[in-house]
């Protein structure tokens, strides 16, 4: 199979920047250059916030998005977080905590009709919180080559007030079938009498969807979790 890579300037569609779960307008540039890439069964696209039609909605704060066209129409991704807030109307159990939260939302570009949302979150934390994706983590493939689109995501969550292991999911969406992994990030804690590095965490467990689909799937999982799997 062979991938075409292909750079071009799109003109401006519209620019919204969501901060404290508001969408904002923001003058910019007349244009945007987009990298487009091109198999045999899919078109896709990286976005930032700019290219995000107006009538879609997102929480939080923009953190990474694709467009892409398969078999079964045109889609749009986009995940966000909402970073450590303090949520007031909400009664809680500790008096000084936060919340964090990560979502990820799938829409049709066609009816702009919302097909999936991925909602994660940490609330009433009082000590070390994070709710966050990963750097670059998220990626849209076709591995079993059936020309429908699958989705990939990676976050972390924990509430903490020691040096120990996030909590670690794997998302990934075929259409509306969703697949997981979850199990914890892995820490250097020291090393042993050897100088050979001593880790905590980085175990994981398959959900019946993955455990049941494509061999490709969880190779594919595998590697992304021992790619973002380090604190």
């Amino acid at each position: 199979m062979k991938t075409i890579y292909f750079l071009y300037t799109l003109p401006f569609i519209a620019f919204v920047s969501c901060k404290e779960e508001k969408r904002t307008a923001i003058s910019t540039p007349a244009q945007e250059t987009l990298q487009i890439k091109k198999t045999d069964s899919l078109t896709t696209t990286r976005i930032d916030s700019t290219q995000i039609p107006k009538p879609l909605e997102y929480k939080g704060n923009f953190k990474e998005g694709f467009r892409w066209k398969d078999k079964t129409g045109e889609y749009i991704v986009v995940t966000s977080e909402t970073g450590i807030y303090r949520n007031e109307s909400s009664s809680r159990e500790i008096g000084d905590s936060s919340d964090a939260e990560v979502f990820a939302s799938c829409y049709s570009l066609g009816t702009h009709q919302q097909i999936w949302k991925v909602n994660d979150f940490v609330k009433d934390c009082p000590v070390d919180i994070v709710a966050e994706f990963t750097k670059n983590s998220l990626a849209v493939t076709d591995l079993d080559k059936n020309g429908t689109a699958e989705i990939w995501m990676t976050y972390k969550t924990v509430c903490h007030g020691d040096v120990s292991p996030s909590n670690m999911k794997i998302i990934m969406y075929e259409g509306t079938n969703k697949f997981a992994m979850r199990g914890e990030s892995r820490l250097q804690y020291g090393i042993d009498d050897n100088n050979k590095p001593l880790f905590e965490g980085g175990k994981y467990t398959f959900d019946k969807a993955f455990k049941e689909g494509p061999d490709v799937f969880r190779e594919y999982a595998e590697k992304m979790w021992n790619k973002h799997m380090n604190e």
